[in-house]
């Protein structure tokens, strides 16, 4: 019987018809499946309902990084291009990224990207990545050289990119958008507000990793590193929320892992941390009593999480119920409430 602790029970059949290729306009109007932790009693609203479910006194907490255009095009000393996908800055001008092709440059080598700048390849990680040393700072650059990344589901990068990103975001870093924020619109925002929702705000730097499946087992993955901060208020808003007996509601997996990770059994952390946390059954959540998420890729560590807060069982029923009334799945998709 399957009980969560095995790959094979994250596998699931999505038809190529049912991964969103475009954000409900408006935002706000996309399908929303309200799931009970532990419980088989959905319900099926339209994301601005979320309002229903709200209360006064809730802390929401979302992960306002912004997305980066961090992929860019680049040519080697031969003339011959190639594609770099910037990972993350690890020092003033290094940074950590995908080339594709990656086995025709060798360490040492040139790239040149335009406007001037160029970088030398420097090392190779584990995973893969390359170590670049920049010329001068990037980020000025990717403005007129970068282009947002989209997952490789998308077909239209045209149409998508304007959607990719959250109406918040406000920290540039992350390759990836923390996609559960992406239903919500400014209105939606100020009503959450007027309902007496403190909203609170942390950056989770979104990795290029966040969507890499298992492939072998559970046990032996090993789960990529995203920096992240908490505001020293935000801390404090969800201590006091928990000191009344209030509800602390993750917008996402990101804003999952961050307070998950920042909670040292006696207090929130504040400031820069490092995320590796790996979230799976049994384990359960310490800090948050509800979220809000998308629906996930089969085998992929966010399924597992979603997973640990809900119920192996339940997270399972959910899936099959969004599968058969054509709710839309991945990055542009439709939401899931769980309470």
């Amino acid at each position: 019987m399957a009980n969560g602790l095995d790959l094979a029970d994250y596998d699931f059949l999505l038809p190529e018809s049912r991964i969103a290729q475009v954000g409900a306009e408006p935002r706000d109007s996309s399908k929303l499946l309200v799931v009970p932790r532990g419980g088989f009693s959905f319900q099926h609203k339209i994301f601005r309902d979320v309002l229903e479910y709200l209360q006064a006194g809730d802390v929401m907490v979302i992960n306002q990084t912004q997305v980066i255009p961090a992929r860019l095009e680049a040519r080697k000393s031969t003339g011959a291009k190639l594609e770099v996908l910037l990972l993350r800055e690890l020092e003033h001008l290094v940074w950590s990224a995908y080339l594709k092709p990656a086995k025709r440059v060798a360490i040492g080598g040139t790239l040149e990207f335009g406007q001037g700048l160029t970088a030398t390849i420097e090392r190779i990680l584990e995973d893969g990545a390359r170590v670049l040393k920049f010329s001068e700072d990037v980020k000025p650059h990717l403005s007129n050289l970068g282009a947002i990344p989209l997952p490789p589901y998308i077909q239209d990068s045209q149409a998508a990119r304007a959607r990719y990103q959250t109406v918040y975001a406000k920290d540039a870093g992350s390759v990836a958008a923390p996609t559960a924020g992406l239903h919500f619109t400014p209105s939606l925002l100020e009503d959450v507000k007027q309902k007496g929702v403190n909203i609170c705000p942390l950056t989770l730097h979104v990795g290029a990793g966040t969507f890499k499946p298992v492939l072998d087992d559970i046990e032996s993955h090993t789960m990529h590193s995203e920096p992240f901060s908490i505001p020293e208020s935000t801390a404090e808003a969800i201590t006091q929320a928990k000191l009344e007996g209030k509800r602390v509601i993750a917008v996402g997996t990101t804003s999952v892992r961050a307070l998950e990770t920042a909670w040292d059994g006696q207090q929130l952390r504040t400031g820069q941390q490092e995320s590796a946390l790996f979230i799976r059954p049994p384990q359960t959540l310490r800090m948050v009593d509800a979220m809000i998420t998308n629906f996930h890729l089969p085998r992929s560590t966010l399924l597992m999480l979603i997973a640990s807060f809900a119920g192996f069982d339940t997270m399972k029923a959910a899936y099959q119920t969004a599968l058969e009334l054509d709710y839309r799945f991945y990055s542009l998709g439709d939401a899931m409430l769980i309470l």
